[in-house]
């Protein structure tokens, strides 16, 4: 068994155990100072790498953290991808130095370069593009993309790279010649650049009507909107999710125990509202899928290191955890004037970061359906108090489906959720 580690210090952070026979696990140990949130930026990063977690096992007495964590690996993760997931979950973690504990400095945000390329349009472009962006480390904030009259279509796409060298001409030029050889002749122009005023022209996304953004950012759903929104495969699994709170096994720590349908990135989905809660996690245990549930176990503390005891505050966290669980990503179909689009929308955590790789599923799942693109645009929406990442698709009807009938756009939606959920 190969392991990706270092020879001391702060190279031991991260561990990365490869498996030793195809199909089972890697092992991934996170060995470092501790900070609120960390365990969400671990499997926010997981997440974003396309990788699952069969179980797992958190402890940390306040000071110091310990993670271990054994991860199904995709067909595609080879040793170089190994490589840059210990670079990017080590990047995360606080220093291993006296001085962290005097002064914890705030993450340094990576700037964002703007990815502006024209070509002929054709199926599946907009994933083949966004697969090449994932392989290569390039993270997307926003993105535009427009088709012309002429069949042509213009692409905007703001990224952040995970590598920090997008600022080397090498960098930018093997960016561009990847693109080039998927685009292949029907690339017209690829121009990379350091985003200028314009980005901040892009942060936003075309205006929703109040009755379609009431819909899609609703806090509390009806048992009727559950069924045909919520993200679970029936009924019966979401009667199942179960969110219990017991302060007697722990004289310093509150229990919180989850019985729920399990999905791809449920674990991020949890400790990201842990975490934008200010809550303290100092042991957690997650067990593997048993028919498609989860059962987890974690021992929490308020911000100010007590129980939590106030009813009210239960009550809420509860309520947040299961809503988060139940309802992590909103997916709907509306008709823009005679035209059919299709609204992916997740919460921002409080620290600014989106929910990776919700582009490339959908872009996925159109792609699988043969549905082309007529336009896009990824965009920050505020509703329900909270900040949402907006994912909006303009659909081409040139395609096997008749995008007017109801039949058609459920399959849409459907198959869309599920590429999200990991089904």
């Amino acid at each position: 068994m190969r392991v990706l580690g270092g020879a001391g210090g702060d190279d031991d952070v991260v561990q990365i155990k490869e498996a030793s026979k195809s199909g089972e696990p890697f092992v991934i140990t996170v060995n470092c100072p501790d900070k609120t949130g960390l365990a969400c930026d671990v499997f926010r990063i997981i997440l974003d790498f396309g990788l699952s977690i069969a179980k797992g096992d958190i402890s940390t007495d306040g000071i110091w953290c310990y993670i271990v964590l054994w991860v199904i690996p995709h067909s595609t993760l080879l040793a170089t991808s190994c490589s840059f997931l210990k670079d990017r979950l080590q990047s995360v973690c606080p220093p291993c130095s006296a001085s962290f504990y005097l002064v914890q400095q705030p993450p340094r945000s990576s700037p964002e370069y703007l990815l502006k390329f024209c070509c002929l349009d054709r199926k599946g472009l907009l994933h083949d593009v966004t697969k090449v962006l994932s392989e290569l480390e390039l993270s997307i904030q926003k993105v535009k993309v427009t088709t012309t009259p002429d069949g042509r279509v213009l692409d905007l796409f703001f990224v952040t790279d995970n590598m920090e060298l997008l600022h080397t001409r090498k960098r930018q030029d093997e960016t561009c010649a990847r693109l080039n050889n998927v685009l292949q002749d029907s690339c017209v122009s690829c121009e990379l650049q350091l985003a200028g005023p314009e980005y901040e022209c892009n942060q936003g996304i075309t205006s929703l009507s109040p009755v379609l953004a009431e819909e899609l950012f609703q806090c509390e759903l009806s048992d009727n909107e559950r069924r045909s929104q919520a993200l679970s495969p029936d009924m019966t699994k979401l009667k199942r999710t179960n969110v219990i709170i017991d302060n007697s096994l722990s004289p310093a720590h509150t229990l919180i125990q989850i019985h729920c349908a399990d999905h791809k990135g449920l674990l991020y989905d949890i400790m990201r509202t842990l975490k934008d809660m200010n809550i303290k996690i100092s042991y957690g245990r997650f067990s593997p899928n048993t028919k498609g549930y989860r059962d987890l176990d974690i021992f929490i503390q308020q911000k100010d290191g007590k129980k939590i005891l106030d009813s009210g505050k239960q009550s809420a966290l509860c309520s947040r955890l299961k809503q988060e669980m139940l309802h992590p990503l909103r997916v709907m179909i509306a008709s823009r004037g005679p035209d059919t689009e299709l609204l992916v929308a997740n919460p921002v955590e409080l620290s600014g970061k989106g929910r990776p790789r919700v582009f490339y599923d959908v872009t996925y799942a159109l792609k699988t359906l043969g549905i082309c693109v007529f336009s896009a645009e990824v965009g920050r929406y505020s509703a329900s108090a909270r900040e949402w990442e907006v994912y909006r698709f303009l659909l081409d009807e040139n395609c096997e489906f008749h995008l007017t009938s109801v039949a058609a756009r459920n399959q849409i939606v459907d198959r869309v959720r599920r590429t999200l959920m990991g089904w």
